[in-house]
């Protein structure tokens, strides 16, 4: 395996606070697991961005997804802007087989959990492929990184 430029990586993640609400449990987990694991492991280049490692702030504002990207001199090294209407029907999707997938931790059995799992698993794939497709010409990231910022989108959706 090839070793990933060093530059070429989040070092920080923050979702704006104005979109910040006081989640369940299940919620603020995916979300603190996403950042852990998304700090942990990635590759994000932006596409004529300067030279990283990067910090990423993720908002949503007037039905958009904003990635608002600094470099460790805190000074904006691209703002990428993309449409929501496109991820609006995988995060709904996305939601209500996690509300299924929540409740039948609780009352059924393993295999009907594991068909739910791989289900959200399933939908969260796509939305990882569509955030990747969207991004591709302005930002270059890997499918983990991909799915870590899916998982964050979705997180934004959540208004209370």
């Amino acid at each position: 395996m090839n070793e990933i430029d060093p530059r070429q990586r989040l070092v920080s993640v923050q979702l704006d606070e104005k979109t910040f609400v006081r989640r369940k449990p299940e919620v603020e987990h995916e979300r603190a697991t996403a950042i852990y694991d998304l700090l942990d492991d990635n590759y994000f280049r932006p596409l004529d961005g300067g030279v990283g490692p990067y910090s990423l702030c993720l908002s949503l504002a007037d039905n958009r997804l904003v990635f608002d990207i600094l470099g460790t001199d805190g000074h904006v090294v691209k703002d990428v802007v993309l449409g929501i209407i496109p991820f609006r029907a995988i995060v709904r999707d996305y939601f209500l087989i996690c509300e299924s997938y929540y409740a039948s931790i609780r009352r059924s059995l393993p295999s009907q959990i594991e068909a739910i799992d791989m289900a959200r698993r399933g939908l969260h794939n796509e939305g990882a492929r569509l955030l990747k497709e969207r991004l591709s010409d302005k930002v270059e990231v890997d499918m983990g990184t991909a799915r870590r910022l899916f998982t964050l989108v979705c997180v934004l959706h959540i208004r209370g």
